[in-house]
């Protein structure tokens, strides 16, 4: 009997189906479900964060290169804390003669509640030691993100092999001593077809099945957010797009329940620009547009996270056409307005830069800001809720300069 054209057609998709499948190492992920603190927990966070008094303090990391960009920051979570272990925060950040150059590194620093500077700089991957591990010519490197669980620190770090940032890819590396010692680098495979134009730069959101949920953006052709889902060994389970009508950069997730979160992108659209704004009621396997906030957004990163008290905040460059104003904005209605609260760095230059914030609020409730100063150098701030909640005009720096 000759075979029919269903038949023949089914045949192929089915294999086409499977290859997509083993490429991916795609398993069936349990239900989309965010992991919040349980309401006991979260209400300790917030007595520990309201018991600080009002403070602001800052000061700069070391500086082993002539250039420094897009610092990142976790809380190094030991596998078993205990009350009286002193906050330690880890930071990464790229650096080198300038960005892009070959001889950019990826350098990491850490640093103890109690004492004021960081730790001396070392270098945590250098172009040179990716090539080896990854086994193919790197041209560049940039973005680290450190995502930080008990006991384990997950690296994520954007290289390019050719062309520019548009051909880029993510690759993961692990530490269970806090830093010390990571491991070999393996590139995480988001698409079947050449795993091109994938970049990283905000933090994940851990899903209650342990599974993390990264946001990424892709910048080859269109501009756009998407939600990557990963497994404990960096697979990718789920995909999904962000999808609007300007292009749009870096999303900053951060889950208000269990199945919704709000994204803030980065608008690098033409004409007047403003933070745009995406949502999921489902755990992040769909993304649906919504209004741009009433922030403006010079192409520039935004980082953004929640707060034991349940507002939001966000820290931005909340001007037309330059990053020569570092500010803090504040949401106590899950991110329908925004109202400024403080301005972290200010310059009448505009060619000054004060940029790619990373936010940070640690267990014992102090709020950690590290940003790009100058692109001469990575700035780190730590004030509390207390701090942010004094009246006074915002308008006023909090640093020095």
């Amino acid at each position: 009997m000759k075979p029919s054209l269903f038949s023949h057609w089914s045949g192929t998709a089915l294999f086409a189906i499977a290859v997509v499948i083993a490429v991916l190492g795609v398993r069936v992920p349990a239900k989309a479900v965010f992991a919040l603190p349980e309401a006991e927990v979260a209400a300790a966070q917030q007595r520990l964060a309201t018991a600080l008094p009002p403070r602001f303090e800052w000061q700069d990391l070391p500086k082993p290169t002539p250039s420094a960009h897009a610092a990142t920051v976790a809380e190094i979570l030991p596998a078993e804390t205990t009350s009286n272990q002193p906050v330690r925060l880890l930071a990464a950040w790229f650096g080198g003669s300038r960005e892009g150059a070959a001889d950019v590194s990826l350098y990491q620093s850490q640093w103890t509640a109690g004492q004021r500077d960081w730790s001396t700089a070392r270098e945590m991957l250098g172009r040179a030691q990716a090539e080896r591990q990854l086994g193919r010519n790197i041209r560049k490197l940039g973005n680290p993100l450190l995502v930080s669980e008990p006991g384990r620190q997950q690296l994520f770090f954007v290289s390019v092999s050719y062309g520019g940032w548009a051909g880029s890819a993510i690759n993961r590396s692990l530490s269970v001593d806090g830093g010390e010692h990571w491991s070999t680098a393996q590139r995480i495979i988001t698409s079947p077809f050449f795993n091109l134009s994938t970049l990283v730069r905000n933090p994940g959101v851990w899903y209650t099945d342990g599974s993390l949920g990264l946001p990424v953006y892709h910048e080859f052709i269109n501009k756009h957010g998407e939600w990557l889902r990963l497994d404990a060994d960096g697979r990718v389970l789920e995909k999904s797009r962000m999808a609007m009508p300007r292009p749009t950069l870096q999303p900053a997730v951060v889950p208000l329940s269990g199945t919704r979160a709000v994204a803030a992108l980065r608008d690098a659209g033409p004409g007047p620009n403003h933070i745009q704004w995406s949502e999921t009621h489902d755990g992040g396997q769909r993304w649906v547009q919504q209004s741009a906030r009433e922030v403006p957004n010079p192409n520039a990163a935004a980082a953004m996270i929640g707060l034991s008290d349940g507002s939001l905040l966000m820290a931005c460059n909340p001007i037309s056409g330059n990053r020569n104003q570092l500010s803090l904005l504040r949401s106590t209605n899950q991110g329908e307005t925004w109202s400024l609260v403080r301005v972290i760095e200010e310059s009448a230059n505009d060619r000054d830069e004060f940029s790619y914030p990373a936010l940070l609020q640690d267990r014992q409730g102090m709020i950690h800001l590290l940003y790009t100063w100058k692109r001469q150098g990575i700035r780190h701030a730590r004030f509390s809720q207390a701090w942010l909640n004094q009246p006074g005009t915002p308008t006023v720096a909090a640093v020095a300069r």
